[in-house]
């Protein structure tokens, strides 16, 4: 069993920047790849961006990939998501997400590898 609980989120307008951030419990939480995803109103939930277990293997949805950058510090069960030059089509919930069983590049993009999930944090960004 992995809690997560994200932080970070808010109220901020275009191009303005914001710090998710996604705290885990746990002695093992540095063995779990982690995701981050997101869901806007009326529409289905997103990949948004990954990482491995030791922070070396990074994941990108098109979308953000110039956008934001997922790191994690493991000393401190933590994994960020630092969201640059936002846009109003980035508000979302953003939900981070725990994982062990990833061995493919490609299961760090679905949300079915993921076995622990947060309760989000809302994301809004004004024109």
């Amino acid at each position: 069993q992995v809690l997560l609980v994200e932080s970070g989120g808010g109220l901020v307008q275009a191009g303005e920047s914001l710090r998710l951030s996604c705290t885990g419990s746990g002695r093992t939480f540095g063995s779990y790849a982690v995701g981050w995803f997101r869901r806007a109103p009326g529409k289905e939930r997103e990949f948004v961006a990954a990482v491995n277990w030791g922070g070396g293997d990074t994941y990108y949805s098109d979308s953000v990939k110039a956008q934001f950058t997922i790191s994690r510090d493991n000393g401190k069960n933590t994994v960020y998501l630092q969201m640059n030059r936002l846009k109003p089509e980035d508000t979302a919930v953003y939900y981070c997400a725990a994982g062990r069983a990833l061995s493919r590049g490609s299961d760090y993009y679905t949300g079915y590898s993921y076995a622990w999930w947060g309760q989000g944090t809302q994301v809004t960004v004004s024109s």
